[in-house]
């Protein structure tokens, strides 16, 4: 009998989309799909419902924009608190990148404060570099 070689059965990085600009969040959606070992769990437009999905879903990725539909990313961010076990990675992605709200997200532990028309190319990067840290086993 031929011996099958397993392949590594790596679970990938979900990330939850908090956008409340539709067209926004249907290129990030599709920029995310093309990714590999990346996974859209859902794309949500309110503090509230952000903050309902990251407890039932536990997200590994939070590509959070800080004007919202209903409530603020920073309220998502400080719903997070700073000791959870399963606290997801966060990556501010906004059109309002001045210094005070970068100083608030990044003392709410940001991972990374992303300028919506300046930093978008670099957001693939940073899930590509997520995944493979997931995937080699980091956290």
């Amino acid at each position: 009998m031929p011996q099958q070689k397993l392949m590594p059965t790596t679970a990938p990085v979900r990330v939850l989309l908090v956008e409340d600009s539709d067209v926004l969040a249907a290129r990030i959606a599709e920029l995310i799909r093309r990714l590999p070992g990346v996974e859209l769990v859902d794309t949500v437009s309110t503090e509230p419902a952000a903050v309902q999905r990251v407890a039932a879903e536990t997200p590994d990725v939070l590509i959070l924009d800080l004007h919202l539909r209903l409530g603020t990313g920073f309220g998502v961010l400080r719903s997070l608190g700073r000791n959870r076990e399963r606290r997801p990675h966060v990556i501010v992605l906004t059109g309002f990148d001045l210094p005070e709200y970068r100083r608030q997200a990044e003392s709410l532990g940001v991972d990374a404060f992303l300028n919506k028309s300046r930093d978008y190319h670099r957001l693939p990067e940073l899930l590509r570099g997520l995944a493979a840290a997931a995937a080699g086993g980091a956290s």
